[in-house]
Formats: C-alpha cells, sequence, structure tokens
C-alpha cells in the first residue's frame, strides 16, 4: 500500500463536498492526518450516516433494551459456533471449500480487504485521549490490544503487513471505492470520536462480534498455506465472555446519558451500528472474484507495460507479441492463441505448459514481470481441474499448518518501554498513521505501562 500514498489529494479547508470521497478520507487520514482539514470528514461521516439510517428497516440492529446487550452478545455467539460446527460436520463428510476455490481466490481475498484491515481499531484512537476517565478503560485497553501493546508479533497492522508480504498480494493500485468505505469510516470515528462518541459505541458493538465468516476464512486459508493467525487472533480476543466484544457491551452501559440527552445518545448510537454495513463486505469480496475475469484483467494491466519489450523473432497467427500487446481489449485473444499453440496446457501441471516456464523460476526468461498474487493467478488457471485432484492427495485440511513464533523480546521490549515522551506525543505516535512503525511500536509499549501505572498525564 505504501506506493498508493501520494495518491489521493489532501482534503484542506477548501476541499469541495464532492471530493471527498472514501479513498480521499482514507488517505488523507491515513498517510498526513496532522495536514487534514477535518471539516470535510464530518461531511463524509455525515453522509455516511444518513445511509446508514436508511438501513434500519432492512438490517437487524440492536436490542431494544439495551440492559439485554449482554444476553444479545452471547447469543449472537452461540448461534456463529452452532454455524460454525455445521461448516466442519460437512468438511469431516467430505464438503469442499465454501470460500475459496483456489489459493488465488484466498489472495484475491487478502488483497481486496487490506484497506480495512490495514487500519484496524482505527475507530477507537480518540480514546486514548481520556485516559483519566474509567469509563475508557475499556476501549482503550480494546485500541492498545490491536496494537498488540507494541508488540510487532501481536500488532494487527503489523500482521497483515506481514502477510501480504509473504505472498506478495499488497494492492500496486487503487482498489474500488466501495473497498474503502470502512476503513474511511473507521478513520474518521477515530480523529472525530469525542463529537461522534455515541455513533463511535455503536459501530464498536457491531464490529467487535464474532463473525461466521471469520471462522470460515480461517479454515480455509490454513488449508490453502496461508497462515490464518491475523484472523485466528481475533476469534479469541473478540470473545462475548471477557473479550472486546464484552468491553463494547460495558462501555455502552458505562458511558449512557442518565439526564433528557439519553433518548437521542441511543439513537445516534444505533445509526452509528448500522455503519458496519456500508461499504463491501466479505462476503461480497469472495463472490465477487472470477478466475478467468481476473487473468486477463491482470494481463490487460500488464499490457502497457510489456507491448514494446519483446522481440520480434516469434509469431503468433501473424502478429508479434509486442502487436498482440500493442492493442487494448486482446489479452483474452491472446491467451487463445497461446493454448491453441499449445503453449498453455490446461488441467495440467502449469509445469508442463511452456507459457509458465517463461516465468517460473530464476533462470526463467521472463523471471520478476508477475508478482506471487498475478503468478498465484496463472499458475491457478492453467492448473484448472488438475489443481482439484493434487489438492485432494495432500494433508488432513484439519491439521494446522502454523505454529507462531516468538514475538518480540521481552528485555529489549522491557529497556525501550522507559523512555521519556510526553503524552502529547505518545498519542500522535498511536495514531492510525504511526502505531505500526518501529517509534510507535515503542510508543505503544510506554502508554500501556503508564496507564496501567495510572501515571498518564492527559
Amino acid at each position: 500500500m505504501t506506493s498508493l500514498r501520494n495518491l489521493a489529494p489532501r482534503l484542506t479547508a477548501t476541499t469541495p463536498p464532492e471530493a471527498c470521497t472514501p479513498v480521499s478520507v482514507y488517505h488523507a487520514l491515513l498517510r498526513h492526518p496532522q495536514d487534514t482539514d477535518l471539516t470535510p470528514v464530518r461531511g463524509f461521516l455525515q453522509a455516511q450516516l444518513a445511509q446508514a439510517k436508511q438501513l434500519g428497516d432492512e438490517v437487524e440492529g440492536l436490542p431494544e433494551n439495551l440492559d439485554d446487550l449482554p444476553t444479545w452478545i452471547e447469543d449472537n455467539g452461540d448461534a456463529v459456533a452452532c454455524a460454525y460446527r455445521e461448516y466442519l460436520k460437512g468438511r469431516h463428510a467430505g464438503e469442499g471449500r465454501q470460500y475459496f476455490g483456489s489459493k488465488a481466490h484466498a489472495l484475491y481475498f487478502l488483497q481486496h480487504v487490506a484497506p480495512t484491515k490495514l487500519v484496524d481499531g482505527a475507530w477507537l484512537y480518540n480514546s486514548l485521549s481520556h485516559a483519566g476517565d474509567w469509563r475508557y478503560h475499556n476501549l482503550i485497553r480494546t485500541y492498545l490490544e490491536e496494537l498488540g501493546d507494541g508488540d510487532p508479533g501481536l500488532n494487527h497492522v503489523v500482521l497483515y503487513r506481514k502477510l501480504l508480504a509473504d505472498h506478495d498480494c499488497a494492492p500496486t493500485e487503487l482498489l474500488e471505492e466501495a473497498l474503502y468505505v470502512q476503513g474511511a469510516i473507521q478513520l474518521a470515528l477515530g480523529h472525530l470520536g469525542d463529537e461522534y462518541l455515541p455513533e463511535l459505541l455503536g459501530y464498536n458493538l457491531g464490529y467487535e462480534q464474532l463473525p461466521l465468516h471469520l471462522l470460515i476464512s480461517s479454515f480455509e486459508l490454513n488449508e490453502l498455506g496461508i497462515d490464518p493467525y491475523y484472523f485466528t487472533l481475533h476469534v479469541t480476543i473478540d470473545n462475548a465472555s471477557t473479550g472486546h466484544a464484552r468491553k463494547a457491551v460495558d462501555t455502552v452501559l458505562d458511558l449512557l446519558p442518565t439526564d433528557d440527552t439519553r433518548e437521542d445518545f441511543i439513537a445516534r448510537m444505533r445509526a452509528g451500528y448500522l455503519l458496519n454495513e456500508l461499504g463491501k463486505g466479505t462476503k461480497a469480496v469472495i463472490s465477487g472474484f472470477d478466475l478467468e475475469q481476473e487473468v486477463v484483467a491482470m494481463l490487460e494491466r500488464k499490457r502497457t507495460f510489456g507491448q514494446h519489450l519483446h522481440s520480434d523473432y516469434c509469431r503468433l497467427d501473424g502478429r508479434t507479441v509486442n502487436e498482440w500487446l500493442s492493442e487494448p481489449g486482446r489479452c483474452r485473444e491472446f491467451l487463445t492463441v497461446l493454448e491453441n499453440k499449445g503453449w498453455i496446457k490446461h488441467n495440467q501441471d502449469p509445469a508442463d505448459s511452456r507459457f509458465w516456464q517463461l516465468m517460473d523460476g530464476p533462470g526463467a526468461p521472463m523471471f520478476g514481470v508477475f508478482n506471487g498474487y498475478e503468478m498465484q493467478l496463472l499458475r491457478d488457471w492453467i492448473a484448472g481441474d488438475w489443481l482439484d485432484e493434487h489438492a485432494a492427495r495432500r494433508q488432513n485440511p484439519f491439521r494446522a499448518q502454523f505454529r507462531r513464533r516468538l514475538s518480540a523480546d521481552a528485555a529489549s521490549t522491557a529497556a525501550s518501554s522507559r523512555t521519556t515522551v510526553a503524552t502529547d506525543a505518545l498519542i500522535d505516535l498511536l495514531s492510525p498513521a504511526h502505531h505500526a512503525t518501529p517509534e510507535g511500536l515503542s510508543a505503544t509499549r510506554v502508554y500501556a505501562r503508564k496507564l496501567a501505572e495510572g501515571s498518564l498525564a492527559v
């Protein structure tokens, strides 16, 4: 994502409302929050809330009586657990994966939900400035746990960045706008938390519930050889007993007004809860994948970079490779020619295809042209049915393929946590823009220690 940091405009006092898009809000608050005028951000958030309120009759909201919130989250947890048991029962009976048809499909998912995952916990950022008020401590603890208390092996954004890097599948261009909606909402709430406290609490209630898709995604990512720890970590910390889901409920009950503003506060909180429904969700991202379409779209994106780089020695159906690539919209036809000429052999080991041999391995003529995600797309598309048969002979999908590594060295962590930093500077370093950096991780450890000691001067 770092290559995209300069692609969105800065939001200033003169930014027209129509320019305040999810993409611009997202990049402004994530890359240069100190230079961002919050007036257009307020406008963005108000527009999202207006849209969310229209969903009121379509989406099951919070319970009518907020005293029922503890039971409500327990019932949700029970329903998810029952559904997951049914999923596992089907898998034991030989049913296939429900979410990911291939590893390329799973990497597509990781790439397309990245805008949200890379700001994990951002909506809680403002709570750090309320360390002197005990009612905010559950929000603060939740945020610090999203940040791994400064341990890079537990910081959610660090974990997700590493996951993308491990599979070379980080987005290299702007994704569709709907994929930035949730991240932009989270960042906006994080920077406007005092003004939108009811909405923030409602949003937090919804986001911290354990969803079924988290459990299924974790299972199938592991099955496909992708470390699911980022996802399984959320399964444990979001539990309804003592985890983030329960903390979200306790915070609502602690911060509810007792005067005549109570009803308006609750109405705003319900609207904030519905913000979780906006944008493109996990299931929509998963169902939006079509392997062949992604292969063709990827080659079309690559076409402009390669249209002048091939020699004219080889001609296919009377055209050189450069000629095939020089005209937009011809990549699918070009693939068909490669298939007809035997350069691509579908439903076989990709190693049998001359086209794959040109790309795979350090001695290949096209080595390095495609990133890890793009290579996986091509591999899975060529392999086709062979991949399914090959996978069927592999190890038990119920066996965990990954073991957790040791996290940050305890001695170095303790030493760096003794740094003396002013509270305002600490809070700035814990922002969504900085907390995943080495300086931000160190500041997180300092803040967490000071919070535990009760020595934060806020």
